[in-house]
């Protein structure tokens, strides 16, 4: 398994990062938080163009990877959004577009809007009252004639004020099934709810009696299940990697704050208590980047293992991050839990990022079931 960036993984990541650094700095990204605007969809368009939504999709529906391994290639950017803190619907556009290219070409109009950033597209998987379960069946799309009339809510779905898609998972009488709905269609409204963080927002899409047809069905019964899964393989991957952008931003400006900061005529980064606690930060990060990298290359590899690396990738991280990220608010004193200082901003995103996609309890319980499979 390769965990070393390709030069071509190495461009397309620095060229991400001066982009978002040029486009929104933490100065725009605080001003974003305190806007009533949606996403600039001129700022994502520009983001498209750069290669963002290509990887995941093939050649021959408008997308194509610049180094053979897609998710990688993402997860690389993903770790840019989390040290830049941007905003931008990236890993639920990644998991949409990794599920209607399993479809093909009979969405190929939809794909290439995504792709092309013309159109924004999120996944709506969460139930109301309920963690991550594919398998909640409280969205029910009801057989009419060859289409179906879908009914239920969706809950922290990422982006959903600013899409003009959603792709469903719900549940017909004969089990799982994929809609790909227009946020315009009758009977779909969208209420934005609070998240912790500033600019990653989510929203509750309620479906009243809506009129799918059946040229928006994108899979149906163990081919919509199976395609579920990856895209949670998908979600996950990125917003793991995300945060370790994010923590990795953060532990740098702690290094830098405990070489300027002095107590008692020393720096901070002199006393070996204090070093000591960030050589296990600096370990657990570096963990966290491993597991993170080998989730993405284990998807691009085709291995077995990848559901299972995925996983492993989002409980590890989704548990040390935050304490590390908490750690460094800590050691900056009482500075480090003011709106003024940036490091609440990390803090933000890695807690946000742990509930998302699988929590490490939530986490931990598939890789149970993975191994009990494994036994079996």
């Amino acid at each position: 398994m390769n965990l070393v960036l390709t030069p071509d993984q190495r461009l397309f990541q620095e060229t991400t990062r001066d982009f978002l650094a040029d486009t929104v700095p933490l100065g725009t990204v605080r001003a974003l938080g305190e806007s009533t605007h949606g996403l600039d969809r001129e700022w994502w368009r520009r983001g498209a163009e750069l290669g963002w939504t290509a990887p995941l999709v093939p050649e021959s529906l408008g997308g194509g990877s610049v180094s053979g391994r897609p998710l990688s290639e993402l997860a690389g950017l993903s770790g840019e959004f989390g040290r830049a803190c941007a905003p931008g619907p990236f890993a639920s556009t990644s998991a949409v577009l990794a599920g209607l290219a399993r479809a093909g070409e009979r969405f190929a109009e939809a794909i290439a809007g995504i792709v092309a950033g013309a159109s924004i597209a999120t996944w709506a998987v969460y139930e109301p009252g309920h963690g991550l379960d594919l398998n909640a069946p409280g969205c029910v799309a009801v057989p009419d004639g060859e289409g179906f009339r879908l009914n239920g809510i969706k809950d922290r779905v990422e982006y959903g004020r600013d899409a003009d898609l959603f792709l469903v998972t719900a549940h017909d009488p004969d089990g799982p099934v994929q809609l790909l709905i227009p946020a315009s269609a009758p009977g779909v409204s969208v209420t934005e709810t609070w998240t912790l963080d500033l600019v990653r927002t989510t929203a509750s899409v309620e479906f009243v009696d809506v009129s799918v047809g059946s040229a928006a069905v994108v899979q149906r019964g163990p081919e919509a299940a199976a395609t579920a899964r990856a895209q949670l393989q998908v979600a996950s991957t990125l917003t793991a990697a995300e945060m370790v952008g994010a923590t990795d931003r953060a532990f740098d400006a702690t290094v830098a704050w405990m070489f300027d900061r002095y107590t008692f005529g020393r720096p901070l980064a002199s006393y070996q208590a204090l070093k000591h606690r960030m050589a296990d930060n600096k370990t657990w990060l570096e963990a966290c980047r491993a597991t993170a990298w080998a989730a993405a290359a284990a998807w691009d590899e085709g291995a077995d293992s990848a559901p299972e690396c995925a996983a492993v990738a989002k409980a590890y991280v989704g548990e040390r991050t935050p304490a590390i990220v908490q750690d460094c608010v800590q050691l900056h004193g009482g500075i480090g839990v003011t709106w003024e200082h940036d490091l609440h901003l990390y803090l933000r995103r890695v807690t946000l990022g742990r509930s998302l996609y699988g929590t490490p309890e939530e986490q931990y319980r598939r890789i149970t079931e993975f191994l009990e499979q494994t036994a079996a």
